[in-house]
């Protein structure tokens, strides 16, 4: 893992927005785009993750990991970062060729009233409220979207949704927002993706259907439902199971102990090896078992 640079000079690299490099007062590399803050900030596991803030007001060589709240993903390192910088320049860039507009609204929405709106085309807004938000799109433009992907009234939520009008206008979106689409569209909808453009998803392509692939896969097998740090047996993490990992009233729980330095929630879910982990019946660090 690499670690931050040394401090050194602020850089600058011309062109709408400008997009500045330096060294933050406790070593972390950072970068300004517009009013954006970047920063590589390393975690307690000496990972790194890039975070952001927003107008930060001192200069850069002032900055502490203090400033920043916003979490944007984990880094490889600093040549990773600098290249998740130099993208939403690109992606800045493109918006403003774009010409968005902001509008004042009161629209009644699906997440409440709207607090203002963004056009992306005369049929194509992006709302505002107080606690979500999402587009809204004309009826003419709904029948363009793949029935697959279709939201009854042209209402396509900000977390999700969103990216069904991307894909079906991609013109209207930049290069990293269509980027964006095209993988929540792959793991969240695969079945739709696939028919939509006839292809197969394979492995490690769709976390929806990577997902399915792993249930199948352990329908057979007891996959730990929660877990604790046991104090009644040092060095193990006590976990309660389902078969299949199934969930709701009449769903049978078992109680096993693993390995403390073994135990890794993975991807979906961890395992019990029956041959190795051993089944508890002692007493429980969980309330409910008590």
């Amino acid at each position: 893992m690499n670690t931050p640079s040394p401090a050194c000079p602020q850089t600058e690299t011309p062109g709408f927005p400008g997009v500045s490099f330096g060294t933050s007062a406790d070593g972390m590399p950072v970068a300004l785009v517009g009013d954006t803050a970047f920063a590589m900030a390393m975690a307690r596991d000496k990972r790194h993750y890039l975070v952001t803030a927003w107008r930060l007001a001192r200069p850069m060589v002032e900055w502490t990991r203090d400033d920043f709240y916003g979490h944007s993903g984990e880094l490889a390192d600093e040549a990773a970062f600098r290249a998740r910088v130099l993208e939403n320049v690109e992606h800045q860039r493109e918006k403003r060729a774009l010409g968005r507009k902001e509008i004042c609204s009161r629209a009644s929405t699906p997440w409440g009233a709207s607090q203002g709106g963004t056009l992306y085309a005369e049929d194509v807004v992006f709302h505002s409220t107080a606690g979500h938000g999402g587009f809204h799109i004309s009826a003419d433009r709904n029948r363009q979207v793949h029935p697959l992907l279709r939201a009854d009234g042209g209402w396509y939520e900000e977390d999700e949704g969103w990216a069904a009008v991307a894909i079906t206008f991609p013109h209207l979106f930049t290069a990293f927002e269509r980027r964006c689409a095209e993988r929540t569209v792959k793991d969240t909808w695969p079945d739709a993706w696939e028919a939509i453009f006839g292809t197969i998803l394979q492995p490690g392509e769709s976390h929806e259907k990577d997902r399915r692939a792993f249930e199948r896969d352990h329908a057979d097998r007891w996959l730990v439902a929660s877990a604790v740090t046991s104090k009644h047996v040092p060095g193990f993490v006590e976990v309660v199971a389902t078969f299949g990992g199934k969930r709701g009233p009449g769903t049978e729980e078992r109680r096993f102990l693993v390995p403390s330095g073994e135990y890794s929630i993975g991807r979906f879910g961890f395992v019990i090896d029956e041959a190795r982990h051993q089944l508890y019946g002692g007493p429980s660090d969980f309330v409910g078992w008590r």
